[in-house]
């Protein structure tokens, strides 16, 4: 039984929703979701229970997704070593078929499982189908004074869009997998932040969604109450600058740097721990992570107000 108070509390979300919904209906988001996520089932399902309320108020979404911990389970179960150097992972000629295997097989046929449950009409691509991603082999490369050969990993030359543009047009959400090529057909591992931020600018995204394990970017790694609430690509450098982008989050402030320059409005990083974040983060002024944007002065009152 629904009390007078709790529909009261429903109807004043959904008006409050509301001018969201019409401000979005019909913009591309692109939410990145990494491997973590896709670890623990009930995460998975809230995910996927978000994305869905998106696509049926008329958000046009593609998910990009990542596969790092699947990825090293299964090769270290295959005596392979799991090797990351900057936050980017070392991918050799064994390791690439287990990336395809995982990425393309695994991770992507588990979400799309999902996306049948609660209800979206989605398929399936990679960075290889219909030529989405075109990519080199990177050449090594100076990492801290040392020489780097990332092996068959790429860089990108182009997001031809097409295929991404027909899906969306026939209310057909992708979930893409990171996995890609270069012109002789060779597969290429590149990171999924960098896949999304790519397909980002190459669609124009409204928005680019990057849900992680962290509750968003942190001013003070050892202090999970430093949240950045928002920020600009100046503030992002500074952050960078001083130390406080390692790991894994220094090829994800490239991407940010690089969804941003190419034309997406607005990049947020959320937890898929924290309750509704993707929700909350696009249906409510404070939402739950970090905003970044080209610069700080384009932010309305009422959303530097929530930081």
């Amino acid at each position: 039984m629904i009390h007078r108070t709790d529909t009261a509390a429903i109807v004043h979300a959904l008006k409050s929703a509301a001018p969201y919904i019409r401000m979005y209906k019909g913009k591309v988001f692109v939410i990145k979701a990494s491997g973590g996520v896709f670890g623990d089932s009930a995460a998975t399902r809230s995910l996927m229970e978000q994305v869905a309320i998106l696509h049926q108020v008329g958000v046009r979404v593609v998910v990009v997704h990542g596969g790092g911990p699947q990825l090293t389970e299964i090769q270290e179960s295959l005596g392979l070593e799991a090797k990351m150097i900057a936050g980017r992972r070392v991918t050799d000629a064994k390791s690439i078929e287990v990336t395809s295997m995982v990425l393309n097989g695994l991770v992507n046929t588990q979400i799309l499982g999902i996306c049948r449950e609660v209800g979206i009409n989605a398929v399936g691509v990679s960075g290889v189908d219909a030529g989405l991603i075109r990519a080199h082999k990177r050449p090594p490369v100076q990492v801290e004074g040392q020489t780097v050969d990332y092996g068959f990993v790429g860089d990108i030359d182009l997001v031809d869009s097409k295929v991404l543009q027909q899906l969306l047009n026939e209310h057909i959400m992708p979930v893409v997998s990171p996995v890609s090529a270069d012109d002789h057909g060779t597969l290429l591992n590149i990171n999924a932040d960098t896949v999304a931020a790519a397909i980002g600018a190459a669609l124009k995204a409204e928005k680019l969604i990057m849900i992680t394990s962290a509750p968003g970017i942190l001013e003070s790694l050892e202090d999970p109450r430093s949240l950045v609430s928002y920020t600009d690509l100046a503030g992002l450098k500074k952050l960078r600058d001083q130390g406080s982008l390692k790991d894994g989050m220094l090829p994800k402030a490239k991407a940010i740097e690089d969804a941003i320059k190419g034309g997406v409005r607005r990049v947020h990083c959320i937890s898929y721990k924290s309750p509704d974040s993707i929700l909350a983060e696009v249906f409510t002024n404070e939402g739950t992570g970090t905003l970044i944007v080209e610069n700080v002065t384009t932010l309305s009152a009422a959303e530097t107000a929530s930081g």
